[in-house]
């Protein structure tokens, strides 16, 4: 063995050491976003909007919301062209330090009641920087799971990052439960709001930590030997890889329809007061926030298990056969809203809650291995990125919103047949598609056009 292949072999990671890496880095990444979505339906009407009008500043809350989903995509071609460029390392230290910048600077914003206009505007700035983040966490944090796996366990590897997502609702959502629980509800909407954001920067430093601990992925350093990597990758994946985007996008879609409909749309329609829209259709079940938020924090509980099974499952009968099950699941569960939440009680909306994070598990899971194996490693990053967050923009910004509006309109079942429509769209994507769980990372040819 000579001296250039001894220390490829040194340096080449321990896969759990990265699993663990990725897992907290994408946890902190999600935490300050998901803090953000709880802010925006709980304070963010009050603090940065004129208040004369309580609807129209929860609706414009809301749609800050939308900014971060269109930002996403920007992120994705940023950070991913230079994540194909120079490596998968740095970029998620700072994919992770923009996401951690936009957050604490959302805790130290004056209100509107102090700088008037200025204030959703910056808010508006920090969370198209958030959006920016995430952008770039997503797809380098799945790259080094999946590129570090050993044979036959990419999918399983591959939850490892996607429990972020789980974890970050938890600590998110326990953020604002233990700071109410703490302060006040009163406290919690005038000035302790300001808490989860700010301690985002301790979280940060832990995950800069772990970071920059790990070596660059060998899949990424063998392609860089080769000298197989491509002056722009955002433009060669777009120009050669246009399918597989396409087709990624809308396999995530209704992925991202589900967790905002269960997570924004059912927590607004939750927390409303009890009322009749103007076509006669019940707009709130008058429960308390904190109820609310406890349900959530169980919810992200199931969601982490269900995302760790998926992988098991994905890696042993395929990814594509996996995910076509659950979203038929997925569309009985949106026609089936109904039944859970006409006339809801707690009990009931707790059961949805469960349900519906079970499902989000289930799809969720096995996205970090199925979306970076569409693609070749010196396009990868860029790939999967724009994939999962263009999806992002098709099924998730204005999702709270649509689904507000049906509701007022048409009902739950209108609701619900908007999740079951995105659900068919996954169902004709994943259909598109052949299975992937055998693909070798390390091979090229399979991909050429």
């Amino acid at each position: 063995m000579n001296t250039a292949t001894t220390t490829a072999v040194q340096l080449r990671n321990n896969p759990y050491k990265v699993a663990v890496a990725s897992m907290v880095g994408t946890a902190i990444e999600f935490y300050d976003y998901y803090i953000y979505a709880a802010a925006a339906v709980l304070v963010f009407n009050s603090q940065f909007f004129d208040k004369s009008n309580p609807n129209a500043a929860i609706l414009l809350s809301l749609s800050t919301l939308a900014l971060a989903f269109f930002a996403r995509p920007l992120g994705s071609a940023l950070f991913g062209h230079f994540g194909d460029k120079i490596g998968r390392k740095k970029t998620l230290v700072a994919s992770l330090l923009t996401m951690g910048v936009s957050t604490v600077g959302i805790g130290l914003l004056p209100t509107y009641q102090s700088i008037g206009l200025w204030a959703p505007l910056l808010l508006c700035v920090c969370r198209i920087g958030q959006g920016l983040g995430l952008g770039g966490e997503w797809g380098g944090a799945a790259l080094v799971a999946t590129e570090n796996a050993p044979d036959g366990k990419r999918a399983w590897f591959g939850t490892f990052p996607q429990l972020g997502a789980p974890i970050g609702l938890l600590l998110a959502n326990g953020a604002f439960f233990g700071v109410s629980a703490a302060f006040g509800a009163e406290a919690l909407v005038e000035w302790a709001w300001r808490i989860p954001f700010l301690a985002s920067a301790v979280l940060v430093l832990v995950g800069l930590y772990m970071r920059l601990t790990l070596h660059e992925s060998h899949v990424f350093q063998e392609v860089e030997d080769k000298g197989l990597k491509v002056d722009a990758p955002v433009k060669e994946v777009l120009v050669k890889h246009a399918g597989p985007i396409i087709q990624g996008t809308f396999i995530m879609t209704a992925t991202y329809v589900l967790f905002y409909v269960m997570t924004a749309f059912v927590q607004v329609f939750s927390k409303s007061p009890v009322a009749l829209s103007a076509a006669g259709h019940p707009t709130g079940l008058g429960i308390p926030a904190n109820t609310f938020t406890g349900f959530l924090m169980i919810g992200a509980v199931v969601f982490g298990i269900f995302t760790s099974i998926s992988g098991l499952f994905a890696d042993k009968i395929g990814r594509r056969a996996w995910l076509m099950a659950v979203t038929v699941g997925i569309i009985a569960f949106g026609l089936a809203m109904p039944l859970f939440l006409d006339n809801g009680t707690p009990m009931s909306v707790l059961t949805f809650i469960v349900v519906g994070l079970m499902l989000m598990g289930c799809t969720f899971g096995p996205m970090a291995a199925l979306l970076p194996e569409l693609f070749p490693t010196e396009v990868r990053y860029s790939g999967a990125s724009l994939a999962y967050n263009l999806a992002a923009i098709v099924g998730a910004s204005v999702a709270t919103i649509v689904a507000i509006k049906l509701n007022e309109n048409f009902g739950l079942m209108g609701v619900g047949v908007y999740l079951a429509v995105n659900g068919v769209l996954s169902l004709l994507a994943l259909w598109s598609v052949h299975e992937t769980k055998d693909v070798s990372l390390m091979r090229r040819e399979i991909y050429e056009p």
